[in-house]
C-alpha cells in the first residue's frame, strides 16, 4: 500500500508523463511538416558569403551523426555496467546533438538545391551517361538513403517518447521502449555519414 505522499508523487509523475506525451506528438507533427515543406521547389535566397557556410553543413552533419553514434554506443556500454548517471550524460548528449543535426538539416535543405547521386555535371538531373558511370553503386546508395529516411521517421517519435519516460521517471516504460529504439537510432546515426561520404563527390564546389 502506498502512503499519501507516495500517491501524490505517483499522480504528479503520471500527469507529467501525459504532458510530455502530448508534447512529443506535437513536436513530431511540426518536424514532419517541415520535412514535407523542404521537398518543395521553393528555396530561401542567401548571399554568397552565407552560401559558403551553408555548403559546409553536410560535412558538419556527418560529423554530428558520427558523434551521436559514438555516444550511443558509450551509453549502451555504461548502462550494461549499471553506470546509470554516466549513461544519462551520454544519451542526453546524443539527444541534443541529434536535435542540432535536425536544425542544420532543415536550414540546409531550405536554402540549398538537392544534390543527386551520380549528378556529375551538377545540373540536378541524371542522364544515361551519368547513370552508366556510377552503375549499381547508385542503387546501393538509394537503398541506404531510403532506409535511413524511413528508420529516422519511424524512430523520431520513439526517441522523444523514450526520453519523456525517463524525464517523468517512468523507468520501466523507458527501458522497454529503449530496447526497441536504440538499434533504430544507431542505424540512423551510422548510415547518415555513410550517405554523406557516398554523395560527397557530387556536391558542387
Amino acid at each position: 500500500m502506498m502512503n499519501d505522499s507516495q500517491m501524490l508523487e505517483q499522480a504528479v509523475l503520471e500527469g507529467r508523463s501525459k504532458v510530455l506525451r502530448v508534447a512529443v506528438w506535437i513536436l513530431t507533427v511540426i518536424v514532419f511538416g517541415l520535412v514535407v515543406a523542404m521537398r518543395s521547389k521553393y528555396k530561401f535566397t542567401q548571399s554568397l558569403e552565407v552560401e559558403v557556410y551553408l555548403k559546409m553543413l553536410p560535412s558538419v552533419m556527418a560529423f554530428i551523426n558520427t558523434l551521436v553514434a559514438s555516444f550511443l554506443l558509450s551509453g549502451l556500454w555504461c548502462v550494461m555496467r549499471k553506470k546509470y548517471r554516466v549513461h544519462q550524460y551520454f544519451m542526453t548528449s546524443a539527444f541534443f546533438l541529434s536535435a542540432l543535426f535536425l536544425v542544420c538539416y532543415v536550414i540546409y535543405h531550405f536554402t540549398m538545391p538537392e544534390t543527386k547521386f551520380g549528378d556529375i555535371d551538377g545540373n540536378h538531373k541524371i542522364d544515361e551517361a551519368e547513370a552508366s558511370a556510377v552503375g549499381s553503386l547508385r542503387y546501393l546508395y538509394l537503398f541506404i538513403l531510403v532506409t535511413h529516411i524511413v528508420v529516422a521517421a519511424v524512430s523520431f517519435p520513439m526517441i522523444l517518447m523514450t526520453f519523456a519516460h525517463a524525464w517523468s521517471r517512468d523507468f520501466s516504460r523507458h527501458k522497454k521502449l529503449a530496447r526497441r529504439v536504440f538499434p533504430l537510432w544507431l542505424y540512423v546515426a551510422v548510415t547518415g555519414p555513410i550517405c554523406y561520404w557516398m554523395l560527397k563527390p557530387f556536391y558542387l564546389p
